[in-house]
């Protein structure tokens, strides 16, 4: 191993070491370093810590530090297979009094090192945190990464003040003091997956204060759709090794909070787990087999058992039943149960004891805790207002029908009773834009409890803005009883279907579309209507609308539509 280390200009010590790492990254590298090269606080040392790339990332990393003497360029000798060992190899060369971490495919905001330097020159703290900024590669959308966490400026005496911040356990949004790391030798663990959340946990418990600000710092980049060993460590959940490297180093957190006499913040740390950890696998549960879920209870099953009961009691009853049915083993309504979650879907079917209180499924469960997990009773299903219903509708069939148009079969089941008998008038809704799609059909009653129907929907009949709409919107199963409005979500066929897609030609002056009918890529397996701008129109005549607000000017731009189609 060996720097590529310029001669130092002077031999002061920067004020802050920024630590890139990377590995076969030569494309992103670029946009990383130049995030930390154009900070409003200049005085700063930038190392590239090359983990062994096998691409053309050392050209590239020996090119950026040519181009500016703060940048060193240090490459492993071998490599490591995750991101500590880069990084602690980094720690051995960096030289100024604070330090902080980026990957490759990350950026800093660009007044990043200037706000968590001055909270620590305000402040005697180990550590400063600020918001991340969560983009998404595929849309660009942006959204704060843990907000409530941030959004208040303060300087936190320690862990145990506010254990809530287990739940911000990235170490890329930090800015450490070096004296800090040294003095307890706290460094990344190496040989192990989801380091950071050791070393986090680590660093919260070690440290006497830190001080949390509001600004965002960081620019973490998300890739949801990437496929296989592209994916980030984060998504590849489909690997049961995922599953493995996340519970092992939960294992380790708990250890250290034992071996540091925080033993008092297991049920926070737990919580975190269920919340945040355990509810990602959960999310994807109805996208895996029966092999995988047999492979992931297997997995998860002792670690679950070990958890606090008040870690269990904080989560919200539709999380407690997908955990509670992976622990009885009960993995294909695990997976039934966890297609909604988040959009209060209810069971297909409920059990109610002798002493009236209704469980989750179609029997009752087999021992005390069981019975506490599965309980649907908190959610009063016999007696809730009508819009909280326990209510759930899904997509039994799904054909093409002429133009852009699609054929459902819907499913909606009543667990508690709460429809009046005989056929429901209800309305599936679809808003792609201002202006609501509202489809009327019919639910018959097919045995108690369950109601069927069919619902012919023509998206060529959708009111689509002038602008035209790029986005996915999922459609909605309207009831009314007594005067009193439920919406609930449609979930796509348990069965994978291929996605339909079809080019419409609105008559509105809209631009052409191609609509595509398909499940939900990724979260609780809802039914989606996806729609994309083709053609011309959408490259020339939605930016004129969205700067068009007087009458004429859109009357103008329609034309022009109608024009270009």
């Amino acid at each position: 191993m060996s720097p590529d280390v310029p001669a130092p200009s002077a031999p002061q010590a920067p004020d802050a070491t920024v630590v890139v790492i990377v590995y076969n990254d030569a494309e992103r590298l670029p946009r990383a370093v130049a995030s930390v090269r154009r900070q409003t606080h200049a005085d700063i040392e930038i190392v590239i810590s090359d983990d062994h790339s096998t691409d053309a990332t050392p050209e590239v990393a020996r090119r950026l530090a040519a181009e500016d003497p703060r940048v060193l360029h240090l490459r492993l000798d071998h490599n490591s297979g995750g991101c500590s060992v880069p990084r602690n190899r980094a720690l051995e060369i960096a030289r100024a009094p604070y330090v902080m971490f980026l990957d490759s495919d990350d950026e800093l905001l660009p007044e990043a090192v200037e706000l968590l330097l001055a909270a620590h020159r305000e402040q005697d703290v180990d550590f400063v945190m600020g918001a991340v900024e969560r983009v998404r590669a595929d849309t660009g959308n942006r959204a704060r990464w843990m907000p409530q966490l941030v959004a208040e400026r303060r300087t936190v005496p320690g862990i145990d003040a506010e254990p809530r911040l287990f739940f911000e356990h990235l170490a890329t949004s930090k800015m450490y003091a070096r004296a800090f790391l040294d003095r307890h030798r706290l460094r990344f663990p190496e040989g192990i997956h989801y380091e950071d959340q050791l070393f986090t946990a680590q660093a919260y418990c070690l440290a006497r204060a830190f001080t949390v600000i509001p600004e965002p710092v960081y620019r973490w980049y998300i890739a949801p759709h990437a496929s296989g060993d592209a994916a980030s460590i984060s998504n590849q959940r489909f690997k049961l090794d995922n599953v493995r490297d996340r519970v092992h180093v939960q294992r380790l957190v708990d250890e250290f909070l034992d071996e540091s006499g925080h033993g008092a913040l297991h049920e926070e740390k737990d919580y975190k787990f269920l919340k945040h950890d355990f509810r990602m696998y959960a999310g994807d549960l109805p996208y895996r087999d029966e092999e995988w879920l047999a492979g992931f209870a297997e997995i998860v099953n002792p670690y679950l058992a070990t958890l606090t009961p008040g870690a269990y009691a904080r989560l919200p009853r539709p999380e407690r039943v997908v955990v509670q049915l992976v622990r009885d083993l009960r993995l294909a309504d695990a997976r039934l149960a966890a297609r909604g979650l988040g959009h209060a879907v209810g069971p297909r079917t409920a059990v109610t004891d002798d002493e009236g209180r209704t469980y989750w499924g179609d029997r009752l469960p087999d021992t005390d805790w069981a019975r506490r997990e599965l309980d649907l009773s908190d959610l009063a299903p016999d007696t809730c207002p009508f819009p909280y219903a326990l209510l759930r509708h899904e997509v039994t069939e799904i054909a093409p029908g002429p133009g852009a148009s699609v054929d459902l079969a819907i499913r909606t089941y009543d667990p508690a009773l709460r429809l009046p008998v005989g056929p429901q008038a209800a309305t599936l809704l679809l808003s792609p834009g201002r202006r609501r799609m509202s489809v009327p059909f019919r639910l018959s009653p097919v045995r108690p409890g369950v109601y069927e129907g069919h619902v012919h929907l023509d998206l060529a009949a959708a009111p689509l803005p002038l602008h035209g709409f790029d986005g996915a919107r999922h459609p909605v199963v309207r009831l009314e009883h007594q005067g009193r409005f439920h919406r609930g979500v449609l979930l796509a066929p348990e069965a994978p279907f291929r996605p339909l897609t079809a080019r419409v030609e609105y008559h509105s002056g809209a631009a052409p579309h191609l609509v595509t009918v398909e499940p939900e890529q990724r979260g609780t397996g809802r039914l989606q209507v996806r729609w994309r701008p083709a053609g011309v129109t959408a490259r020339v005549v939605r930016p004129l609308v969205r700067r068009a607000a007087r009458p004429r000017v859109r009357r103008a731009v329609r034309l022009l539509a109608s024009v270009l189609r």
